[in-house]
């Protein structure tokens, strides 16, 4: 599976400042991220983070406000058609035909690619073979269950021969046996077909378990990227919650300078102070407390 490229570098995806709002809403927030090619990239959030919207973004389904994005090589703006040939997108909503037999819909995708039957014929009867569905290509969509559903929709978003295959939610309401099937065909395409995944999610092992590399995005802003080792490092030890009264000056630097503490968020009134050693950190982060008249 591949598809002809432009020359790139080591990044597959740049995004740059990359913001999208809606009325009074600003559903992505200035983000900045690049994805290396060959890899499985993860955004992790919870929903209405901004992931889905970035994905669309990256696509070329949303315009974006504001911000730059380059997709295997093509400008989001100028080369918005050079992107949708070379990327496939598998939706998190079921969008096969019920009506329609596993074959035919792959085929009606091949058919809005431009493709040829000559060639869309063989590989999507690949396709079918490669997510186990050779049995059920005559059977209209209607009948599948609904991983054999989510299976028929790896094999639409691979029929282009994208190099960049984007997952929104891949396994979203699906058993744990059946998001493992799905786990196993996502390693696939990247160890056997040398593909680059991007998919969002909102489960922390799937992540955990799938992506070389994550970031982590919460109400449109990117808060960190990392590796699932990284990241797991970054927030180890304790976290300890003071609440204030409302108005109170602020005196998260103050709390900073504690040589036990290693990050201070505050929102509203209350104190996140994360701490490799809890027990330590709690009594010198109590009397600072104390002498700023908080106690």
């Amino acid at each position: 599976m591949s598809a002809t490229k432009k020359s790139l570098n080591s990044a597959i995806v740049k995004v740059e400042n990359l913001s999208k709002i809606f009325g009074n809403l600003k559903a992505v927030d200035n983000v900045s991220f690049e994805v290396k090619e060959g890899e499985i990239f993860g955004f992790v959030g919870p929903n209405g983070a901004g992931k889905t919207t970035t994905i669309s973004m990256l696509t070329t389904l949303l315009k974006p406000t504001s911000g730059y994005a380059e997709i295997v090589g093509y400008d989001i703006y100028k080369e918005a058609n050079e992107v949708r040939r070379n990327v496939g997108v598998v939706p998190q909503e079921y969008t096969a035909d019920e009506d329609m037999t596993g074959l035919q819909n792959i085929l009606l995708i091949a058919d809005l690619y431009g493709i040829s039957r000559s060639d869309s014929k063989p590989h999507a009867q690949e396709l079918l073979k490669l997510v186990d569905l050779e049995s059920s290509t005559n059977r209209k969509v209607g009948t599948y269950s609904g991983g054999m559903r989510r299976r028929l929709e790896l094999a639409c978003g691979l029929i282009n021969y994208p190099r960049l295959l984007f997952l929104d939610e891949p396994t979203l309401g699906l058993d744990v046996q059946t998001r493992t099937v799905i786990w196993q065909y996502i390693k696939t395409f990247k160890e056997q077909y040398g593909m680059t995944l991007f998919m969002t999610t909102h489960y922390l092992e799937e992540a955990d378990t799938l992506c070389d590399r994550i970031a982590i995005i919460d109400h449109g802003k990117l808060l960190r990227i990392g590796s699932p080792e990284e990241l797991k490092e970054s927030i180890g030890g304790d976290v300890i919650t003071v609440v204030v009264k409302e108005n109170a000056p602020d005196i998260s630097a103050e709390i900073a300078k504690i040589e036990l503490v290693k990050d201070v968020r505050k929102s509203e009134n209350t104190y996140r102070i994360k701490t490799n050693l809890g027990e330590e950190a709690s009594p010198l982060i109590t009397d600072l407390f104390r002498n700023m008249g908080y106690m």
